[in-house]
């Protein structure tokens, strides 16, 4: 083989690599937010959906905390959900901290 070739394969797999480790986290965020969507339409207090909201990201393995969830009220009996929360990826040579933003209301 010459060097074209073998530069061209580790270029391919350290890419392939980077976004195994990229993209599980924005799979992640998308099956919260689905779940988010579905915890805002109950008619819960806001304490309990905050506490709910907090252990499901746990059981995902998703880095929430409580001082992440802002939860604000909206038109007539209405609540609005917004999340920050940061997601930190370690590749070999690199971090990257990943910002999501998932939101929901009623």
């Amino acid at each position: 083989m010459n060097a074209r070739t073998v530069l061209g394969a580790i270029l391919a797999a350290s890419l392939v690599y980077v976004l195994a480790m990229l993209i599980p986290p924005y799979f992640k965020n998308a099956r919260f937010q689905g779940y988010l969507e579905d915890a805002v339409a109950r008619p819960v207090s806001p304490e309990i959906l905050r506490a709910d909201i907090v252990n499901r990201a746990a059981q995902m393995g998703l880095p929430l905390r409580e001082g992440d969830i802002r939860i604000t009220p909206a038109a007539p009996n209405g609540l609005k959900v917004d999340i920050v929360y940061i997601n930190r990826v370690d590749l070999k040579l690199y971090t990257v901290d990943l910002h999501f933003h998932p939101s929901a209301g009623r």
